[in-house]
């Protein structure tokens, strides 16, 4: 194939603009909620146990008390003595060579050291690597492309939706648009810019309005709004410090987690038609979008159980405490909590479900269309 310079060109001032933009967008400063003067977090390795709270039933009360070698930070270099929480959330089980998370906090006298958590940036990188690089080795070219599309989704979701939506900007306008970059350049990358793909990438945009709208319809029917999560006291807070219109974050999230399932069936379908249009050409638009529904049929079993399994998967500590308190029914149904995950489960399963008629549509017309133009074009 001739390598196109143009288009080369083309993608790599459409990156240095997004870049700059994304520079531009996250120049500002953030509101201080938590003073952290003289506190750091800091690598650090455990060269000695001063004091254990090792039981004889085998379990740690207490705390315990050892001595760390600090790695990074300005007190690089340097041992100090360290407490070490025994708790669910802070400290860990600490042992001679154990890397751990140190909390600093100086003061002009002295220094108080506090393990904070076992040290697990390592383990996430490597697992982030192998990761990736099983990604790479199935899928080839078409893995590499997947690996650089969830990166531009990340970089997207973290350094474009969040400070807009910092900044003032309507969670639920700017994670539909976040959806769609998202599913333009994962299923650009994957497909080519084809019919399929643009069939494909305006089937998952609708699917994931479809989304949002069924969850603002039934959060106005059952009276859910954003302001009805457990941790509306933290949001109230942050929402006073900053322009966060924390009543959409719910809805917003519940477009993010639709968006890979709705982006799986999208294209699954467009591929599907454009496959059946290559094997028979002679089928008309009726033909390809009949056949597009009935494969969507049978994706549909799947598809609408992998949203309420996600989200009673997140919820699972929440469900089994009301299980073994015993709720009563009316008590149970009615509360927030149960309220909100129904809504999130249903109103996400609802835009994957009718992403299958929009994309067969879409599909099945620009698939039939492009197949004439070529023709047309063959014959002058």
């Amino acid at each position: 194939m001739k390598f196109n310079w143009k288009k080369c060109l083309v993608g790599i001032l459409c990156i240095i603009g997004f870049v700059l933009f994304l520079i531009k967008i996250n120049q500002f400063e953030k509101v201080t909620l938590v003073s952290t003067t003289g506190q750091s977090y800091e690598k650090a390795v455990v060269t000695e146990i001063t004091k254990d709270n090792l039981a004889e039933d085998g379990n740690r009360y207490g705390t315990q008390e050892v001595r760390v070698y600090i790695k990074t930070g300005i007190f690089a270099g340097e041992e100090y003595d360290a407490v070490n929480p025994s708790g669910s959330l802070f400290g860990t089980d600490c042992y001679v060579g154990s890397k751990v998370i140190v909390i600093v906090s100086a003061t002009d006298d002295n220094s108080i050291v506090t393990v904070y958590s076992q040290e697990r940036t390592g383990a996430i990188y490597l697992f982030a690597a192998f990761f990736a690089l099983v990604v790479c080795l199935i899928g080839g070219k078409k893995g590499v492309k997947a690996i650089a599309s969830l990166v531009f989704t990340f970089v997207c979701i973290y350094y474009l939706m969040f400070p807009l939506i910092y900044k003032g900007a309507s969670p639920i306008g700017i994670t539909i648009v976040i959806a769609f970059l998202s599913t333009l350049v994962t299923l650009g990358l994957l497909g080519g810019m084809t019919a399929k793909t643009a069939s494909a990438i305006i089937g998952t945009t609708a699917g994931v309005v479809i989304a949002a709208v069924a969850a603002l319809l039934f959060g106005k029917a059952a009276g859910i709004t954003g302001y009805n999560v457990s941790d509306i006291e933290t949001l109230n807070y942050v929402a006073q410090n900053s322009q966060i219109r924390i009543g959409q974050l719910l809805f917003s999230g519940i477009i993010i987690a639709s968006l890979g399932a709705t982006m799986d069936v999208g294209m699954s379908i467009a591929s599907t038609i454009q496959e059946i249009h290559d094997r028979n050409p002679e089928l008309g638009t009726k033909e390809l979008f009949l056949s597009g529904i009935r494969v969507g049929r049978d994706m549909m079993g799947t598809m609408t159980n992998t949203l309420i399994f996600a989200y009673v998967g997140g919820s699972l500590s929440t469900l089994v405490i009301n299980y073994a308190y015993d709720l009563s029914y009316r008590q149970l149904m009615n509360s927030y909590i149960i309220g909100t995950e129904i809504m999130q489960g249903l109103s996400g399963s609802l835009g994957v479900v009718l992403t299958v008629p929009v994309t067969a549509v879409i599909a099945s017309v620009l698939v039939a269309r492009s197949s004439k133009k070529e023709a047309n074009s063959g014959l002058v």
